[in-house]
């Protein structure tokens, strides 16, 4: 927006500092008791689990280079149904909430923070 003194770069990397923080004080955490026998987390015996993270680093990857051709409702769309689906949601809950995330997330990025998503293959429904 004009006049302001941040941009759209600003947001990632507030994020990226909290992410840092997060990571000094697991590094500190781990560093307390250095003897104490490495034990895999009960989540890694989850199949479900495997697959949510698998799918979000997958999806991510996906949307990285697929939005600009296919555009972001559609890839945010499928990304939603695909992320709820295998977290556990119910198609009853899993294609209305993916309907209505998908255009908050737009409108709030191409509203309020006038930062354009990629139209793709809808670039003649854009607004």
């Amino acid at each position: 927006m004009p006049g302001q003194k941040f941009g759209p770069a600003w947001f990632p990397g507030l994020i990226a500092v909290g992410l840092i923080l997060c990571g000094a004080l697991l590094a500190a955490q781990s560093l307390r008791d250095p003897a104490a026998p490495f034990t895999p987390p009960p989540w890694l015996r989850s199949r479900r689990a495997i697959a949510g993270v698998v799918s979000v680093v997958g999806g991510l990857l996906f949307y990285y280079f697929a939005s600009d051709a296919l555009g972001f409702y559609p890839v945010a769309f499928a990304l939603l149904v695909l992320w709820l689906r295998v977290l556990g949601a119910s198609w009853r809950v899993t294609v209305p909430v993916a309907i209505v995330a998908t255009l908050v997330i737009h409108l709030s990025f191409y509203k309020l923070l006038r930062i354009p998503l990629p139209w793709g293959i809808l670039e003649r429904f854009a607004f």
